[in-house]
């Protein structure tokens, strides 16, 4: 069976992020003419010269030696006979680790096997389908798949709403932050009367109070922690935004600009994330085809709170210095540039071996059930998924198990995906994955917005609904999201500016990072707290955190197809809200999550110093105040064998050194007089720089 998509980037109808000119075949099964390996991704419009190849474990030491392991070290050869045959037929030039070498963490990047796949770049005269067809039937191979273009198709000229300039009275907005547009944030604190009619107009529908995240109530409890990294996997954030800028991670051993890798991660100049597109540490957003979709997704989750500036981000702290969660931008879209396989897939691995917890995605496929004009469904199983987007997988199973840390507040990571606009009755992939957190999107009124998708082919079980505005059925500018943008991409602005501002989108994927605004928000309390949970534990409290919306699944409800683009003369359609029962999911609820942290349900556990492993003359150090809850600091320390390492403390910081190679026991006792003990292990580097 054969089957095309598009990808898409999830704004509504009105400012779509579509992708893919070239569609796409995939072929569920194609094991070549012995059997040897899968080939799979077979599109119609491939990128040219180029293919991902996954090797069997058996000839990852032959990988090795062949000296490629570095960003910098690729070679045209693979130092296996029967692959380079294939190569010097198809005039290959470069062969090379998809992941570049990061020494912190090689060890659990071979464990996963992500060290196994390769990219191959050839002639591109050189027919691809042939190429890939001989390098399945080898039987050092066992994956083959297509890299392609994921592009962007949208109307560029379509740009944000411009924030109102009326501010209006809403005596119940949060009384502690004093930015001067969280009233217009319905989103966070919905009273009911945000879509109220100005002197003069009239009102066709009126929100409804208390369909929101419920920030106002969880904010009396935490507003965010520096130590909570969500990475924004879109176009590039605006990371010198008036209300963005303090709360960007910062890569503090990179420099802007350097062409030098200072941290060893494999990237150089990364330091507030990494541009995929360039393949370079600057971040950019000004192009005159971005629209600032990035920029209003990461305001969601972080813009500065309480600097008497612009909005809010449901986890942008309190106005303190270093007091909100901090976003890492994964530049995968940039002006007219295509992505590929290849940067989303070296964007996902680099957010998990670089400190994120979170995966904040408003993109994906078009939905398998999608019925729109010039859309081509997509998949429409998580098995057609999985098997068919091999590396893609691959790579979100390591963020899912190796992000975080298993000592920390989050052991592995949590994927949080929009469903997307297709005004379908099933979510796109990924995002309708089993294992990953899919969001529709609601309007002030706590009805479906018409654009959202909705349901999974498994069953409903990870789809959560929060606000994403609605245009459509309310036409009313003020039922959009508001939030951070570049002022070139609010629609009546000078498309040379490049400064601040703040603007209106809707769509799921305004939807999304409302839940993953809320999740770090549910983080940084837990590190409050100093609990730790696992992923797969988080995220069931995470969507059991949620109130009903079926009361407003009855009848039908009007709206007004594209109004965002034709105004009133937009045509007047109903949809059937019986049908989206049991589909949306609850809506997610800040202050029932942090309720739901306050107790000891859903796996929770306190914090503890972990086991340390350092190698011969390295050191280890940990700061014990973010185990230790407030109060509490360090006392005296033991080791059982101090010939294999040495241990000190100065203040609340636990210092480690590695003497010999072997394991001893050891143990702090606090000032409360309770004793943890732990282990230490010494090991040898190895040749590749891992232990």
């Amino acid at each position: 069976m054969k089957r095309k998509y598009i990808l898409s980037t999830l704004l509504s109808a009105s400012l779509l992020f579509s992708c893919n000119d070239s569609e796409m075949i995939i072929s569920e099964s194609n094991n070549g003419d012995n059997g040897n390996s899968a080939l799979v991704n077979v599109p119609e419009d491939v990128v040219n010269g180029e293919l991902f190849v996954k090797f069997k474990p058996e000839v990852g030491e032959i990988l090795d030696n062949a000296g490629i392991l570095s960003r910098g070290g690729s070679a045209s050869r693979s130092s296996i006979p029967s692959v380079d045959e294939v190569l010097d037929i198809a005039g290959a030039y470069k062969f090379e680790r998809v992941f570049p070498v990061d020494k912190r963490n090689e060890s659990r990047t071979r464990e996963s096997g992500l060290n196994l796949w390769y990219l191959v770049k050839f002639d591109e005269n050189v027919d691809v389908r042939k190429v890939a067809q001989d390098m399945s039937k080898l039987a050092e191979v066992a994956t083959v798949q297509y890299n392609r273009e994921i592009k962007r198709s949208y109307d560029t000229s379509k740009k944000a709403r411009a924030a109102t300039p009326v501010v209006m009275s809403r005596a119940g907005v949060y009384e502690g932050f004093n930015d001067p547009k969280l009233n217009l944030q319905w989103g966070y604190y919905n009273d009911g009367t945000i879509l109220n009619p100005e002197p003069g107009e009239v009102a066709t529908v009126l929100a409804v109070e208390g369909y929101d995240v419920n920030c106002k109530e969880a904010w009396e409890k935490c507003t965010g922690d520096p130590s909570i990294i969500v990475a924004v996997m879109d176009e590039g954030v605006m990371y010198n935004h008036e209300d963005l800028k303090a709360n960007m991670w910062t890569n503090s051993l990179e420099e802007l600009g350097s062409d030098e890798d200072k941290d060893g991660n494999g990237y150089a100049g990364d330091v507030h994330g990494y541009n995929f597109v360039t393949d370079c540490g600057i971040i950019t957003y000004s192009n005159i085809e971005d629209v600032g979709h990035g920029t209003h997704v990461a305001g969601t989750i972080a813009a500065v709170n309480n600097n008497a500036t612009g909005v809010c981000g449901i986890a942008g702290g309190n106005g303190q210095p270093n007091s909100g969660v901090k976003i890492m931008s994964l530049q995968i879209f940039a002006g007219s540039a295509g992505s590929t396989f290849l940067m989303e897939a070296k964007a996902v691995k680099y957010a998990a071996d670089n400190g994120a917890v979170i995966l904040q995605c408003s993109w994906g496929y078009n939905s398998g059930l999608a019925n729109m004009n010039n859309y081509v469904p997509g998949f429409t199983s998580d098995d057609q998924w999985a098997e068919s987007c091999v590396l893609e997988k691959d790579v979100m199973e390591y963020f899912m198990r190796y992000a975080g840390d298993p000592n920390g507040v989050i052991e592995g990571g949590l994927i949080i995906f929009a469903a997307g606009n297709e005004y379908a009755p099933m979510a796109a992939y990924p995002g309708a994955y089993k294992d990953f957190i899919c969001v529709s999107s609601i309007g002030p009124d706590g009805t479906p917005a018409p654009y959202s998708n909705y349901g999974t082919p498994s069953g409903n079980h990870n789809m959560i609904a929060a606000p994403g505005g609605d245009g459509e059925g309310t036409r009313n500018g003020k039922g959009l999201i508001l939030s951070t943008i570049p002022t070139f991409a609010v629609d009546g602005e000078d498309p040379t500016a490049n400064e601040s501002s703040y603007g209106y989108m809707e769509g799921t994927s305004m939807a999304c990072p409302h839940v993953s605004g809320v999740a770090a928000l549910g983080l940084s309390y837990a590190a409050k707290l100093r609990k730790h949970y696992r992923a797969e534990d988080f995220k069931e409290m995470l969507l059991n955190s949620v109130k009903s919306i079926e009361d407003n699944l009855t009848g039908t409800k009007s709206y007004w197809y594209g109004w965002s683009v034709y105004g009133e003369s937009a045509p007047h359609m109903s949809m059937n809200l019986s049908g989206y029962r049991g589909m949306m999911g609850g809506l997610i609820d800040a202050k029932i999550l942090l309720d739901n942290i306050d107790g000891d349900n859903y796996g929770a556990q306190p914090m503890k110093i972990p086991n340390v492993y350092v190698g011969v003359d390295e050191k280890y150090t940990l700061d014990l105040s973010t185990i230790y809850k407030e109060g509490i600091t360090a006392g005296s320390y033991d080791i059982v064998d101090s010939n294999i390492a040495s241990v000190a403390i100065d203040g609340n910081i636990l210092q480690v050194k590695g003497s010999a190679v072997g394991t001893t026991k050891a143990s702090v006792t606090d000032s409360n007089g309770n004793t943890q003990e732990f282990i230490i292990t010494v090991r040898k580097s190895s040749g590749n720089g891992w232990m």
